[in-house]
């Protein structure tokens, strides 16, 4: 049998069932697994092996008596900006008061309830305000694949641990990308839900919390216990009934859009052009219908959200004292005050992009099932930087495949499609429509068959 710190929740859950591993046994290996990685990859906040212990303990009880819960023994990670009872919350910047969280988020409360080990939160940039692990209050999250290189962000920490082995079930979040980017530069599946599909605590326009796993059926098992109700968000969808793991999809007849060109941002590097392009034939070859997706994004569009995000984040940073103000991280810091100068017009003019992201978006892949794009138009880059082009004035040019999906609202997933020369990861974006998560789910799914086994894991 494999390392059990790198078998897939369905196979714990199964080797549960039938007795052949116990839920002490896998938190065990995979607190070795941390002690032996973490000291290089520096994915984790709050690591509490003990208490993953006692909770492991908890759950073996359970399945000797026959009253397993729906996740029980299953070990993972959260990220820090998702509240656990107890613990701080200090959102990736030194500049905020460490005060214990009076209560479990929604995401943490629905994990907990389905019998989740929790190991740690996993670390994040300052206010989730970059594509990189780079923060003022945590140390520096590496790329498991090539530690000279960035997990990406903002769900650094999650990325790093589930390419690592830190257990299969990791949860982060995802407003311009969070969730996707991090999982196509460590080669994770990575769900962005359909807004208010996972609630959450406190809500955002475009914010999400999703799975992020080595598997699809793992991330489907995720959404299942996480997408249920809570009153606490006035944001979430009604409640439905989903069959979350019938992964089944007919290809047969599907449209499919391509899209390698946006309107703005970086231009697709060759090697993942080519990657998402085997993706496409390969859809192509079972009977879907793939046409090019026109661009649709313009300069106004990403200028106005960099208006109206610098301002907001700028609202919070400005009302700090100067010595918490000189806490935050330099390149974050420099973006924010960028909005202190900017007019109440102009901020609402950029605030209304939002809406025409979303208007555009939706018309775009209107006459689509489904649009393949790249998750990002690059690789991975250097650990130290907060962007692949590092530039505080031009921060959003790498976010134009994933960002669009926030502001419309539709579900899109990042699964691994293959790897570098230089062995990096490249990562496939597969979007629905609005509320269809589970056909996005299903896509992927057909693209792991497509695809064939998925490389190994990198070995620290």
């Amino acid at each position: 049998m494999p390392d059990p710190a790198d078998l897939s929740a369905v196979e714990l859950l199964e080797a549960y069932r039938s007795k052949a591993l116990s839920p002490v046994e896998v938190t065990q290996a995979v607190i070795a697994r941390i002690e032996a990685r973490e000291p290089k990859i520096k994915a984790l906040y709050a690591y509490r092996p003990e208490a993953a212990l006692e909770a492991a303990k908890a759950s073996e009880t359970r399945w000797l008596k026959g009253e397993a819960l729906a996740l029980d023994g299953v070990p993972g990670t959260i990220k820090e900006n998702i509240a656990t009872k107890g613990t701080p919350m200090p959102v990736g910047t030194a500049a905020r008061d460490l005060v214990p969280m009076p209560d479990d988020a929604p995401v943490s409360a629905r994990l907990k309830e389905a019998g989740f080990v929790l190991l740690a939160k996993t670390t994040m940039p300052d206010y989730g305000m970059a594509s990189s692990g780079l923060s003022s209050f945590h140390e520096l999250a590496r790329n498991p694949w090539d530690l000279s290189k960035n997990p990406g962000g903002s769900s650094a920490g999650a990325g790093a641990a589930g390419a690592a082995g830190y257990g299969p079930l990791h949860i982060g979040t995802d407003i311009g990308g969070s969730i996707r980017l991090p999982a196509g530069w460590c080669g994770l599946v990575g769900l962005k839900p359909s807004f208010g599909r996972v609630p959450i605590d406190p809500s955002y326009y475009g914010r999400v919390a999703g799975p992020m796993t080595r598997t699809v059926a793992d991330a489907a098992l995720t959404m299942r216990e996480i997408s249920k109700p809570d009153a606490r968000d006035g944001m979430s969808l009604p409640p439905q009934e989903i069959d979350w793991t019938s992964l089944d999809i007919d290809l047969t007849g599907l449209r499919i859009g391509l899209q390698f060109d946006p309107g703005i941002g970086i231009p697709v590097e060759p090697q993942t052009r080519a990657a998402v392009e085997t993706a496409a034939r390969a859809f192509a070859a079972a009977g879907a219908v793939v046409e090019e997706a026109p661009a649709f994004l313009t300069r106004e569009m990403l200028d106005g959200l960099d208006d109206f995000w610098s301002q907001r984040a700028w609202a919070d940073i400005g009302s700090l004292t100067p010595e918490k103000q000189s806490a935050v991280l330099p390149y974050i810091f420099a973006w924010a005050k960028r909005g202190e100068a900017l007019s109440g017009d102009r901020v609402y003019r950029g605030m209304s992009q939002m809406l025409a992201i979303k208007d555009a978006a939706l018309k775009q892949s209107a006459p689509f099932d489904f649009v393949l794009s790249p998750v990002a138009p690059v690789p991975s880059y250097a650990a130290e930087l907060a962007s692949p082009i590092h530039d505080p004035d031009r921060p959003f040019e790498h976010i134009v495949f994933t960002l669009p999906a926030n502001m419309s609202e539709q579900p899109s997933i990042s699964v691994h499609a293959g790897l570098t020369a230089a062995g990096l990861p490249i990562g496939l974006q597969i979007t629905g429509r609005r509320f269809d998560d589970l056909g996005v789910l299903r896509m992927a799914r057909a693209w792991e068959m497509l695809r064939g086994a998925a490389p190994a894991w990198p070995v620290l």
